[in-house]
């Protein structure tokens, strides 16, 4: 074992970043973007020699230098960053890796969740975690000729949405509906949850899930080993959909429905894949056109940015009663400063 010391790295130390961004880029890897809590190992000279990150309960930007590989010092910034995030209450961690390094973090006690051959392999430190998900989602399984999914952010729950949700009901048997969980949103999940929930209320076919740790968002998505942005939307969309795909033999979903995005080079790369993929697993892509109001499509993006700017008159065109009733209610008051002061509003 060394006698290298880990200690936490500030984002003001700029000397430590400085050498932590150069090792990293000496093994072919781009700091990412969504880090809460960044470690290194420094030698005598106080050289970084090994480092590791943090992203809520993700691990991520992992890295010996080439000059100490084999001498167990990732075995040491695993143990670190483990402690740490046990310190934060988080038993159930997560980390993405190249295909290559799999093994490595298999014999650290992590498990495969899915694997994008190639590109990127998620796991988890619970043998049975994404298999116990599996199970409790299969006890709502509802029987059907057609059984439909639809996986929603709904920051905030619009027309769109609600047009969406309403299609899928109309032609299926069984609809699932799965919210994102995962809390980065200006709207947060308890309430972009209840606004699904009361916008759909009189359907009366709709099983609503949580996504749990599972269905992340490409915004939260690590980039740190993929060469440019189309690949890390491609590996989201394809780890993503590996997913849905056990998800869906689970619950016997047979078709998933999304909304079309004009807007968004996101959603149309990722829509593409879908529309490819599904099929092969027999799950039917059904794209639907947006919604259009006032001449253009209705977007949770264009309402946040109404809001932004303090425009509440073209709102009652964009989103159902109850999620208007809610803007207009004391409760909304923090979240529409939250967006008011927030830099950026609009995804691409």
């Amino acid at each position: 074992m060394s006698e290298y010391s880990i200690s936490k790295v500030s984002p003001d130390d700029k000397r430590s970043n400085q050498l932590i961004d150069q090792l990293l880029l000496g093994e072919g890897i781009r700091r990412d973007k969504n880090l809460d809590y960044t470690c290194a190992m420094f030698d005598e000279d106080f050289n970084v020699v090994a480092t590791g990150s943090c992203y809520g309960n993700t691990l991520r930007c992992l890295a010996v230098s080439s000059d100490h590989q084999g001498e167990g010092l990732m075995n040491q910034i695993m143990s670190h960053l483990t402690e740490y995030q046990f310190s934060k209450g988080n038993s159930h961690i997560f980390l993405y890796t190249k295909s290559t390094a799999s093994k490595f973090f298999s014999d650290l006690g992590f498990y495969e969740i899915v694997r994008i051959e190639g590109k990127v392999v998620f796991m988890e430190n619970k043998r049975r975690g994404f298999q116990d998900y599996l199970s409790r989602l299969g006890e709502n399984k509802k029987e059907g000729k057609n059984v439909a999914a639809i996986v929603m952010n709904a920051n905030p729950f619009t027309l769109g949405h609600l047009t969406l949700v309403e299609k899928a009901a109309a032609e299926n048997d069984v609809v699932h509906l799965f919210i994102v969980s995962e809390d980065v949103s200006l709207i947060p999940f308890p309430v972009r949850k209840r606004l699904i929930m009361e916008g759909t209320a009189h359907l009366n076919n709709i099983c609503y899930h949580d996504s749990g740790p599972y269905i992340i968002s490409n915004a939260t998505f690590p980039s740190y080993f993929q060469k440019d942005e189309t690949s890390v939307i491609e590996s989201h969309a394809l780890l993503d959909l590996g997913i849905f795909i056990k998800i869906s033999e689970s619950l016997g979903i047979n078709r998933r429905y999304v909304g079309e995005e004009p807007t968004s080079q996101v959603t149309a790369i990722y829509n593409e894949i879908m529309k490819e993929r599904l099929p092969e697993a027999g799950i039917d892509c059904i794209i639907i056109p947006r919604k259009e109001a006032e001449g253009t499509v209705i977007s949770a993006s264009t309402v946040r940015k109404l809001i932004k700017e303090g425009d509440f008159s073209h709102l009652t065109a964009l989103l159902p009663e109850t999620t208007i009733r809610f803007f207009e209610s004391p409760e909304a008051e923090p979240i529409i400063k939250k967006i008011k002061e927030a830099e950026q509003v609009i995804h691409y």
